[in-house]
């Protein structure tokens, strides 16, 4: 597969990478920063993946090494927990540029260029449905890149591109156990069984799956 991962320096995006370069995938990396490398994979810079010209001329250039799109992973996206009576309308518009904006942007800059049979992966948020108290602002917004995909599938089936969405809940990374310290880590999900999911997801071996919401929710002891 030729696959573009947007968010690839993250810790999801590391992980997201090394599980496709590891089955012997091209891997197009675009994201702010360069992380790691390896055989099979390219990094493509971009400043902000919300504004659609940037986006088009990152994932243009990825596009073109890969020679086309077999799947874009969608991984950019950001967090900010806060009540709704003290979020200022500026973290609501903060949140919808991270988590939508950049998921229209580079969909629109990839669909020209995916082959038929590609597979989009976006990620929604599992505490976007039911939203606890201080998640109002990011569960909107991931909840809006759920239905974004939603449409997206219907929208893309003439194509046979395919565009499904993962719902992780917290994930195991260093930087929330930093911030989460007191938490049953035990519970949270890790990137790679994340990765493990994307990659099913767009492989042909989901070839039926189109416009699903898939829980990744089970504790990284499991």
């Amino acid at each position: 597969m030729r696959v573009i991962v947007t968010g690839a320096a993250g810790s999801l995006g590391e992980a997201v990478v090394h599980c496709f370069a590891q089955a012997g995938e091209r891997v197009a990396c675009v994201d702010r920063l360069e992380g790691g490398k390896g055989d099979g994979r390219r990094w493509f810079p971009v400043e902000d993946l919300s504004k659609p010209d940037a986006a088009e001329r990152a994932i243009g250039e990825a596009a073109a090494w890969l020679g086309g799109i077999d799947a874009l992973i969608h991984l950019v996206g950001a967090f900010e927990w806060i009540p709704v009576i003290e979020a200022p309308l500026e973290v609501w518009r903060r949140l919808y540029r991270a988590n939508v904006e950049t998921a229209v942007s580079a969909v629109r800059a990839a669909v020209p260029h995916c082959a038929r049979g590609a597979s989009i992966v976006t990620i929604g948020a599992a505490s976007a449905q039911p939203a606890p108290a201080g998640m109002a602002p990011y569960a909107s917004s991931k909840a809006g890149v759920a239905r974004l995909s939603e449409a997206l599938a219907e929208e893309l089936r003439p194509m046979a591109i395919r565009v499904n969405t993962l719902l992780p809940s917290i994930i195991d990374t260093t930087r929330n156990r930093a911030d989460m310290p007191d938490a049953d880590f035990t519970t949270w999900v890790r990137p790679d069984a994340i990765a493990d999911a994307i990659y099913f997801l767009a492989s042909p071996a989901a070839r039926a799956v189109n416009g699903a919401s898939l829980s990744v929710t089970n504790g990284s002891d499991t």
